[in-house]
């Protein structure tokens, strides 16, 4: 095992990762991605490294649907579309977490598998480990690391969970919807959730009956509802499995890239998304802060049971350990100093 695995590193050992990183060493890529997620003591000066050394300008697509709308043979046509080009590309595949490892189940991984041997496509299964909105925690910094890895286009497919999943909509500079005939009432099923947030509709398995009415209830209620950027959201039938309309979907996603850099559109959603993200990480270091320092030695069952006693309420509870925590003396050390 070479040193730049070693739990413990100097900078120069960090740097020569970050370098491995950026020359496209999968097993360099794989590692810092598995230490992000697991929260490993190098994983935060790696990530400062890697954050230097992206280039930031990688196309982020979101592709998200109700399962068994298509979507990962999509995401995997979508990916050789850009392969074509010589495009280096990453792909996040966000799994249901195995609720005996914890882990993701990697049906996504399986279901790619004429991408895996290709060396300038990186696949990563992700778990949710019981986030809500579709996509794994640390899904944001694993971007990252694929940026700095050269990879151009990064395609991020999410669980499939439904109405709620709009967190792909604060990391991705487009997100596309997959809807699929025969799939119940398509567009009454997400109108309530990630229909505001697409912005391409790709209607896949479109050589099945029904494909022409989904198209059609799209239109009808975009038409309705136009979006205040002035971005007209695309309406593109697919089929995944032979290839058919993924060309024209890439086109849609070129399209949407081009109105955003020409409206700025662009620029206010990458404000949106890192403003988003440093409140996520606010909230995580605050509330790791408060388990830490207040909620330690059976604290939280004595408020519990004051709660169930009667003698207190929830709000209450929770206002008096937010008053201990914030009247606590300033650690010492700061956080962003440790290593």
């Amino acid at each position: 095992m070479t040193q730049w695995l070693n739990p413990s590193m100097s900078q120069l050992d960090l740097q020569d990762w970050a370098q491995r990183v950026a020359a496209g060493d999968r097993r360099a890529i794989g590692r810092a991605i598995s230490a992000i997620e697991s929260g490993e003591p190098e994983a935060t000066p790696l990530f400062r490294l890697l954050f230097a050394q992206a280039r930031r300008q990688a196309e982020v697509a979101g592709v998200t649907g109700a399962p068994g709308a298509g979507k990962s043979t999509l995401v995997e046509k979508l990916a050789a579309e850009y392969r074509s080009d010589g495009l280096r590309v990453g792909i996040v595949a966000v799994d249901p977490t195995s609720p005996f490892s914890g882990g993701a189940i990697l049906g996504d991984r399986i279901r790619m598998q004429s991408l895996c041997t290709d060396p300038d496509v990186f696949i990563r299964s992700m778990a949710t480990r019981g986030e809500l909105g579709g996509l794994a925690p640390a899904a944001h910094d694993v971007v990252t690391v694929l940026e700095a890895a050269g990879c151009a286009t990064v395609l991020i497919e999410t669980v499939g969970v439904g109405q709620d999943e709009v967190e792909v909509a604060h990391l991705a500079d487009a997100t596309v919807l997959v809807l699929a005939p025969g799939m119940g009432d398509d567009v009454q099923t997400f109108k309530a959730g990630v229909m505001e947030i697409a912005d391409i509709f790709a209607i896949n398995k479109a050589d099945r009956p029904g494909a022409g009415r989904v198209e059609q209830e799209l239109r009808a209620m975009l038409s309705i509802s136009p979006r205040s950027d002035g971005w007209r959201p695309p309406v593109v039938q697919t089929v995944a499995t032979t290839g058919e309309g993924v060309a024209e979907l890439r086109k849609a996603l070129d399209d949407f890239r081009a109105f955003g850099e020409n409206t700025n559109l662009r620029l206010k959603r990458q404000r949106e998304k890192w403003r988003a993200r440093l409140l996520a990480l606010l909230r995580q270091r605050l509330f790791e802060r408060v388990l830490r320092e207040q909620l330690s030695d059976g604290r939280v069952d004595r408020w519990v049971d004051d709660v169930l006693g009667g003698r207190s309420d929830p709000h209450s509870a929770v206002d008096e350990i937010v008053r201990a925590a914030t009247s606590a003396p300033p650690e010492l050390t700061s956080e962003r100093g440790e290593a």
